[in-house]
């Protein structure tokens, strides 16, 4: 199939004439026609119907077209990618759920990284989110988080659609509030305490296999009747450092994250569920330098954070 041929036809489908797309590419136009005629014989398709609107794609042609644009999409990035020398970078790209320890082992990672060129691509997101973005082959690595009572759906998932995983993390999600909560003050916190509180919850929650009101009824207590949900890392910490009614449940956070948002720590009696932070990449993927360099900064930093 040749490549000049897929740009004529796309341009064809772009101005839907045969005449407009030969003045556009300065090409004359029995050669655009004679053209398309040798990609439709190649590919066995009709691409095109002429009608009084001029060139209309048939059902075909308009499969085809999504290909097509992709491909040349492709090519063009290929070809400014050695024209502007961006090929020569290293790059590092991650999908990871929102915890200190991995925010504070990206921090520490973002310092070895060196003087020579380089694209880091860091992204927070749920576990279904990760594992698509790998899949799309939009990200190198992932982490994703689950309770330990469905590690078997993930591991059967992940091999099913050939992901390496190893542990990183085992733990369970501790209490933050503000130093001015009054359940800051107690020694020991129970759910029924948490009643009259505000719950900062993040809102994107995945298990497999469960409809999402399900996961939001075995992940967040029942008991509690004001939440408010957010995205971000940040509004979190400003709602939490702000309003002494609310709380969140969290991976364990360092005493340095605390100390800046004026927060405190807190176990809550009767928790006992576990949850497993867990890094992918696809079997058969080679860890650069820099995907290394960041594993020694995750695992120093889950050291630090959980005990």
């Amino acid at each position: 199939m040749n490549i000049l041929h897929m740009k004529y036809a796309v341009e064809v489908a772009r101005l839907g004439s045969l005449n407009k797309a030969a003045e556009t590419l300065m090409i004359a136009q029995p050669n655009i026609s004679r053209s398309i005629k040798e990609l439709e014989a190649d590919l066995g398709i009709t691409i095109f119907k002429r009608s009084a609107k001029g060139m209309v794609l048939t059902p075909d042609g308009e499969e085809f077209m999504d290909y097509a644009r992709d491909i040349l999409h492709r090519i063009d990035k290929i070809e400014q990618s050695y024209r502007d020398g961006s090929h020569k970078k290293r790059k590092f790209s991650i999908s990871v759920p929102r915890a200190c320890y991995i925010s504070a082992a990206m921090a520490e990672f973002s310092k070895s990284i060196g003087d020579a060129p380089v694209e880091i691509y860091y992204k927070e997101t749920n576990s279904k989110k990760t594992i698509q973005k790998l899949l799309e082959n939009e990200y190198k690595l992932g982490i994703i988080r689950y309770s330990d009572s469905y590690d078997k759906y993930y591991k059967d998932m992940l091999e099913e659609k050939g992901l390496s995983y190893e542990l990183v993390a085992e733990f369970s999600y501790v209490l933050i509030m503000s130093k001015d909560n009054p359940l800051a003050e107690k020694e020991r916190i129970t759910y029924e305490d948490l009643s009259e509180y505000i719950e900062i919850a993040h809102a994107d929650p995945y298990v497999p296999t469960l409809s999402m009101s399900k996961v939001f009824r075995e992940e967040l207590p029942d008991k509690v009747n004001q939440r408010i949900f957010v995205f971000e890392r940040a509004s979190q910490f400003d709602l939490l450092s702000e309003n002494p009614k609310t709380f969140m449940w969290v991976s364990p956070a360092s005493q340095k994250i605390l100390d800046r948002y004026d927060l405190v720590q807190r176990v809550c009696e009767g928790n006992k569920k576990v949850y497993r932070d867990v890094i992918i990449y696809h079997k058969g993927y080679k860890l650069t330098k820099l995907d290394k360099d960041f594993i020694t900064a995750l695992c120093n930093a889950r050291r630090e954070f959980i005990k």
